[in-house]
């Protein structure tokens, strides 16, 4: 992979990238106040287990058929999968951060260079969402799928590692040690992404949507979701 393209999937990853990705616990927050999360190896299980039922199922896989259509110019496919991830969040918390990191990352792509406005257009004229952004910004290096993959789940991996530092709570070796165990589930959960079509895509995940629900109500909370 060329240098520039490396750096360019290093800043997609970035939890510096101004779209408030730090902000969110997706339904973490909500675990620790149900008391279902408590220690630091169940805060790593309970990361892993969402990284393979969830990450891996759906936003992973529909981000490589998004790079994919992203390159193709197969606009009708790109509102297809916008679609998808607005239809399968399943509380409005889920969706809320979907759009809100979305439009932030387009903003963030009107920018800079990594895109086309044309693209950008595309994007814009629906409600954008995060997984469909990414992999706008993704297909415009010249990165191979697997690493644009690498990239997004390694971001995802490093907030929700700080979300545990900051609501279990624990210390910051503890987080590097979840951290480890996640980066060393990454691969798989890339493998089985890239396996999936729309048949064995999927988004049902009915505990951390009734958690969603309760989170949004929860009185005593530092994240949106």
């Amino acid at each position: 992979m060329q240098d520039s393209s490396l750096m360019q999937l290093m800043w997609l990853a970035s939890p510096a990238l101004p779209i408030g990705g730090f902000s969110y616990s997706e339904c973490l927050e909500a675990a620790v106040n149900a008391e279902l999360v408590t220690t630091e190896q169940e805060a790593s299980d309970w990361l892993v287990e969402q990284l393979h039922t969830t990450l891996a199922r759906a936003d992973l896989a529909v981000i490589a058929q998004a790079i994919a259509a992203w390159r193709a110019a197969d606009h009708a496919r790109i509102d297809e999968l916008n679609a998808w991830v607005l239809q399968t969040r399943e509380s409005s918390e889920l969706r809320a951060q979907a759009e809100q990191m979305g439009r932030s990352l387009l903003e963030w792509l009107r920018n800079h260079t990594t895109a086309t406005p044309s693209q950008i257009d595309v994007l814009a004229t629906q409600q954008p969402t995060y997984p469909l952004a990414f992999a706008l910004a993704a297909s415009a290096t010249a990165a191979p799928l697997r690493d644009c993959l690498l990239a997004y789940a390694f971001g995802w991996a490093e907030n929700m590692m700080q979300a545990a530092i900051k609501s279990v709570p624990l210390g910051q070796s503890a987080g590097q040690r979840i951290l480890s165990a996640l980066t060393a589930n990454i691969p798989a959960a890339i493998d089985h992404a890239i396996t999936l079509n729309d048949d064995s895509r999927q988004a049902f995940s009915p505990m951390l949507a009734i958690l969603s629900s309760q989170h949004e109500v929860q009185y005593s909370r530092l994240f949106r979701s």
